[in-house]
C-alpha cells in the first residue's frame, strides 16, 4: 500500500502494539466502548504502520501507540488515547477527571511505566 491512499482516508488510525497482549485486550475494549467512532486499528507490526509512521517508526516492539490524525499528525503515548475519549462510555468524564491538576501529568507517569513493563506484567499474544 501506498502512503498516498492512506493520507486521503477520512478516519483516524491507532496503531497499537499487535504482540502485546494488554494492547490487543484495550484495542479490542476501545472498539466494544466506541462503536460510533471513526477509528482504525492497524498493529504496529504491519506494512501499513511503518508506511504510517514513516521516520517514526522503528522495527521491534514500540514504546507507545500511536493515533495518525486524516490530517496527518501523528500523536503518541497516552496522547494518542486522547482525543478518543469523548466518543467513549465514560470518556468525558475521564478527560474532565485529567484536567484536575496532577492527575494529567500522574496519568503521563502510568502509561510511560505500564508501556515500558507490559510484556512483564502481561505476556505476548500467542500467534
Amino acid at each position: 500500500m501506498q502512503k498516498d491512499s492512506f493520507e486521503k482516508q477520512s478516519e483516524q488510525t491507532l496503531i497499537y502494539d499487535g504482540e502485546c497482549r494488554l494492547c490487543v485486550t484495550a484495542k479490542e475494549g476501545i472498539e466494544r466502548l466506541g462503536a460510533d467512532r471513526k477509528v482504525r486499528f492497524v498493529p504496529y507490526q504491519s506494512e501499513e504502520a511503518a508506511c504510517r509512521l514513516g521516520a517514526d517508526y522503528k522495527p521491534g516492539r514500540p514504546d507507545a501507540a500511536f493515533l495518525v490524525e486524516p490530517n496527518g499528525r501523528i500523536r503518541r503515548g497516552l496522547d494518542a488515547f486522547l482525543p478518543l475519549l469523548p466518543g467513549l462510555r465514560g470518556g468525558r468524564v475521564l478527560a474532565a477527571m485529567l484536567g484536575v491538576p496532577l492527575l494529567r501529568p500522574l496519568a503521563y507517569l502510568v502509561y510511560r511505566l505500564i508501556a515500558r513493563y507490559r510484556y512483564q506484567w502481561f505476556g505476548a499474544v500467542r500467534k
